[in-house]
């Protein structure tokens, strides 16, 4: 089938399924769709708009997410992409898909807790329950981990360090 034919019958659907095959820059086992990122895919003729909000404004992954969206849909013969990054609304941890939870956990990250309807960010940590041996007997080690959306603890029960995301 030529591009120009496939992208003429492009379905909103088509791009989602494309992005849910773009992974997550810094945590490969979720995908940008896995974690709510996506917010709205427009498809117009020969142009696609793909919508997303960062999971932090400040997040160092933002040109290789809005590049990764990009590569994802031209693959499916759309000339003409645009990748726009919102702010409002924020994003929440309460955006990550069940599944994408349990993917996280398996890969040694525990997953947020749900953030609730608070507008405001906690500062004292949800309790935290270790990735590998479920115990709830964790220590905070830092409050900041390898990214700004996660924290670094330390199992008591284990002795294994992980990381968990924070509930935002």
């Amino acid at each position: 089938m030529e591009r120009s034919a496939i992208s003429r019958q492009l379905s909103a659907d088509d791009v989602w399924a494309a992005l849910a095959h773009v992974p997550d820059p810094e945590i490969p086992v979720v995908s940008v769709t896995d974690m709510g990122m996506v917010r709205d895919v427009a498809v117009d003729g020969r142009r696609v708009t793909v919508t997303f909000t960062p999971t932090f404004s400040g997040c160092p992954a933002l040109h290789v997410i809005r590049e990764s969206i990009g590569e994802a849909v031209r693959a499916l013969g759309v000339p003409d992409v645009e990748v726009r990054s919102t702010l409002t609304p924020p994003w929440t941890t309460d955006w990550i898909q069940p599944d994408a939870r349990e993917r996280l956990r398996q890969y040694g990250i525990a997953p947020p807790a749900p953030a609730g309807d608070t507008p405001l960010i906690t500062l004292d940590p949800e309790p935290t329950r270790c990735p590998r041996c479920g115990s709830l007997n964790v220590r905070m080690t830092a409050s900041f981990g390898p990214t700004l959306c996660k924290r670094l603890y330390v199992c008591e029960s284990c002795k294994e360090p992980f990381e968990g995301f924070k509930s935002v």
